[in-house]
């Protein structure tokens, strides 16, 4: 266990990738990196910080985990998002920031603009379903302070794409690149595997084992 920052935490197996290749039906394929970010459960009274894990994959293979904390319905988790990868020492190998959905803890919606501009990496937001989005509009814009903003960047975003047996919306990368990335990281789920464990690891943080559909 290593302290960088935000907490860190390091799999016995991680180390340095960058380059690596193997071969896959006679060609040479190049090893990609990708983190997926998921927030804690937490209960409907909370208020404060709510953790995040993002897990760090080389293809198929889990290679690191890392933590924060982001403020429940806050505005902060891009900020705390791209600290976390540039204190991370995956933080050159990564090449794609994977989100099960748009916000995390609660309405702390991401500036996915924001996040790929500071680490320079593209986002793939992903979800089983498209929102609703007139729900959506309606709490940031009468219920959630600061809401109007928040609302800019979902708007500004657009509308979720059906890519296969999920929805996606994609800053910094077309649809040919981002559906290559889903068919790479899809493995036991729908759900691309650095989120799906994520989510399971933050499910295990809050209490103390995982729950629901992963």
């Amino acid at each position: 266990m290593v302290a960088i920052g935000e907490r860190v935490l390091y799999s016995v197996a991680a180390r340095a990738l960058r380059g690596r290749t193997h071969r896959r039906g006679g060609y040479t394929l190049r090893t990609m990196h990708a983190i997926g970010f998921d927030d804690a459960p937490f209960a409907r009274e909370h208020r404060g910080d709510v953790p995040i894990v993002g897990a760090i994959f080389a293809d198929q293979h889990l290679h690191g985990i890392v933590t924060g904390r982001v403020r429940r319905d806050g505005a902060n988790a891009a900020a705390v998002m791209a600290r976390i990868i540039r204190s991370s020492r995956f933080t050159s190998s990564l090449r794609i920031i994977l989100l099960q959905g748009i916000a995390v803890a609660g309405f702390n919606v991401v500036d996915v603009f924001r996040l790929h501009r500071d680490t320079g990496l593209p986002v793939l937001v992903v979800a089983r379903r498209p929102p609703n989005f007139d729900a959506i509009r309606d709490a940031l814009l009468h219920r959630i302070p600061g809401g109007a903003r928040k609302w800019r960047i979902v708007e500004h975003l657009g509308p979720m794409e059906k890519v296969g047996a999920v929805w996606i919306q994609r800053v910094g990368l077309d649809l040919r690149r981002a559906t290559q990335i889903l068919d790479r990281f899809t493995i036991d789920s729908n759900i691309p595997e650095p989120l799906r464990v994520a989510h399971i690891m933050a499910g295990a943080m809050e209490r103390g084992e995982s729950r629901g559909r992963v």
